[in-house]
């Protein structure tokens, strides 16, 4: 059987169809509609047609979204991609394509790619970060997503960040009305902001990373706090949920040092003498999320 997966983004809806062995067999994308959900319903439909036609097969569909279901009403919510919230996706989906499909958070997508056959691939219980734009998370037991009585597990970017009495105050205001969320301190623009507050001087994070590596005190500080921050974060997953692997994807996994700078750190704040758990980098990059959705379907 063939599986379909579709990563519907913010900027880009791409599908790849994989088949039993997980190798990809096609990939396609076009751009998001922007703004228009009705356009964005028909555009998912299009391109699994197209997709089926080229290999002239009939393929189980997955869909990873920003955002998740509402247990309650089936409705979407939580989503950046604005004009999805509130919306019935995944029924009108199915309505334009005639068929029963499967959708999941997109770093749920990308924590059941990994621990099928990426980085975390044989490990019974698997944490997928995404640290990016935005910060979100996924859990996958025994090569299932857990999604939670509330379709919410995994999402730490809105949890305080533990140790907040060590941060500067006031705590910083999160897009989703609270203040010190993990999301606040570990995406992208939030290292790039915790520099600027210090230093006055704006630098991307890819520009942090080579300044700290040439020998740049200022930016070797930021990173550092970034990664007790990280530490930290990480540590309170573990102490919940003790995962076998945790597995980093989105913008900010590219950071090298960070594989070996932060297990170094968190066993001050794991309520264990020994920490097994390994920090991993993500195998298939930005094809993860795709992937996953397509793996939402078992082979069979």
């Amino acid at each position: 059987m063939l599986r379909l997966g579709v990563d519907l983004g913010g900027t880009k809806i791409e599908v790849a169809v994989l088949d039993d062995a997980c190798n990809e067999v096609l990939r396609r994308r076009i751009d998001t509609p922007q703004g228009d959900y009705a356009a964005t319903v028909r555009a998912v439909a299009a391109l699994v047609r197209q997709a089926e036609g080229e290999l002239g097969a009939h393929c189980s569909v997955g869909v990873g979204t920003p955002g998740s279901l509402s247990p309650g009403g089936e409705l979407m919510r939580n989503a950046n991609s604005v004009c999805l919230n509130g919306r019935p996706l995944k029924r009108d989906i199915e309505g334009e394509l005639g068929r029963t499909i499967r959708m999941a958070n997109d770093a749920n997508c990308f924590a059941l790619s990994e621990a099928i056959d990426g980085a975390a691939a044989g490990a019974d219980s698997v944490f997928g970060v995404i640290i990016g734009t935005g910060v979100g998370g996924g859990v996958v037991l025994h090569g299932r997503v857990l999604a939670g009585a509330n379709h919410i597990a995994g999402e730490w970017g809105h949890n305080p960040l533990p140790r907040l009495d060590q941060e500067p105050q006031p705590l910083p205001e999160c897009y989703c009305g609270r203040r010190g969320c993990v999301e606040t301190y570990l995406s992208g623009p939030a290292l790039a902001r915790d520099h600027a507050r210090l230093t006055g001087i704006d630098m991307a994070p890819a520009e942090l990373v080579h300044a700290a590596a040439a020998g740049k005190a200022c930016a070797e500080a930021t990173l550092a706090r970034y990664e007790q921050r990280l530490a930290r974060a990480l540590a309170g997953v573990i102490n919940l949920l003790d995962p076998d692997v945790i597995v980093l994807g989105g913008g900010l996994s590219n950071i090298e040092r960070l594989y070996a700078n932060v297990p170094r750190l968190w066993p001050a704040h794991v309520f264990s003498d020994v920490v097994a758990t390994r920090l991993l980098r993500n195998r298939h990059g930005d094809s993860s999320g795709v992937r996953g959705a397509a793996l939402l379907w078992p082979a069979h």
